[in-house]
């Protein structure tokens, strides 16, 4: 079955960087787009970037434009996220998708802003 599992999540001070990573499995993972959503306490979950499928496009969301870089090895069916400059209203869980073909998600991963 379709599977994702993020990493790299943790609690960072404001300005600081952090990498997660997505493990997929169980569909041909180059042959869809990948993106990664977070969702903060009492929030809906909301699109973060999108990459498309050799990663030779990638969008994302006015709020992290310029700090955050999607990323993808379609070798190892990995997707990341590179966050930069990190701040307090980025705090969530982050999920990685290969919505909308396929709808399930994973546990996510933790990521604390705060100093």
């Amino acid at each position: 079955q379709v599977q994702f599992v993020e990493s790299g999540g943790g609690l960072v001070q404001p300005g600081g960087s952090l990498r997660l990573s997505c493990a997929a499995s169980g569909f041909t993972f180059s042959n869809y787009p990948m993106s990664w959503y977070r969702q903060a306490p009492g929030k809906e979950r909301e699109l973060v970037a999108t990459i498309t499928t050799a990663g030779t496009y990638t969008n994302s969301a006015d709020s992290v434009k310029g700090r955050f870089t999607i990323s993808r090895d379609n070798a190892k069916n990995m997707v990341y996220l590179q966050m930069n400059s990190l701040k307090p209203e980025d705090t969530a869980v982050y999920y990685c998708s290969a919505r909308p073909a396929y709808r399930s998600w994973g546990q996510g991963t933790q990521v604390t802003v705060s100093s």
